[in-house]
């Protein structure tokens, strides 16, 4: 019996979840004002939530706001078996009076961080989720007439190249960026705000994780 519960713990996964952001550099500001590392942290917080009721151990990382250097983020990460980073999207300036009509969710993986093919297969089962549980990819970051189009690596489930982010290219472990919603839009501001689709996205996010990382046992 003590081999056993030995044998359980030892196969614990982690998922550091980092706040997108911080105190001094809040982020895009939303349609109503809000600065975009409010959303970030809530929406981490129910992340967290929802990943230790699927058994899995939690790392926040810049949840205080105090996190200004980047790869500061995914040196505190080192040990953890997958980071997400928690974002939520705008859009160029030129395009802000527009801003209503683009609306969605996005996921980047960078071909620089060491274990691509796992970032990849995490975040298209993150994606797979999110669509499951209701909602629709943006295609903002695919569209040349947007300025600066990143390659989709996985089209059905929203997931793009995005080779010198950060977080993801510095990370040691499988890494991938959530943006959950484009909160410059009014409408998905509204919907973002809101806990019970806040707990859908959490869970799906969540759910992916567990089952790409169960399949890396």
């Amino acid at each position: 019996m003590l081999c056993l519960a030995f044998a359980g713990a030892a196969v614990a996964r982690e998922v550091a979840v980092d706040v997108g952001h911080y105190a001094a550099e809040p982020g895009v500001i939303s349609a109503s004002g809000v600065p975009e590392f409010e959303y970030n942290l809530a929406l981490a917080l129910q992340l967290k939530t929802e990943l230790e009721k699927l058994r899995m151990k939690v790392r926040l990382i810049g949840e205080r706001g105090d996190y200004a250097v980047l790869y500061d983020r995914t040196r505190d990460a080192r040990g953890a078996d997958l980071f997400v980073s928690i974002h939520h999207d705008s859009v160029k300036e030129s395009l802000l009076p527009q801003a209503d009509r683009f609306a969605g969710f996005s996921l980047f993986v960078s071909r620089e961080n060491p274990k691509l093919g796992q970032s990849l297969a995490c975040a298209s089962a993150i994606g797979a989720r999110l669509r499951a549980a209701g909602f629709t990819p943006s295609r903002y970051h695919a569209d040349p007439a947007t300025g600066a189009p990143r390659p989709f690596a996985d089209e059905a489930n929203g997931v793009h190249y995005y080779d010198h982010l950060a977080v993801a290219r510095t990370a040691t472990m499988p890494a991938l960026l959530v943006e959950a919603g484009v909160i410059v839009n009014r409408e998905e501001e509204r919907r973002m705000r809101d806990p019970q689709v806040r707990t859908r996205i959490a869970a799906a996010v969540a759910e992916g994780a567990r089952a790409c990382l169960a399949k890396e046992r």
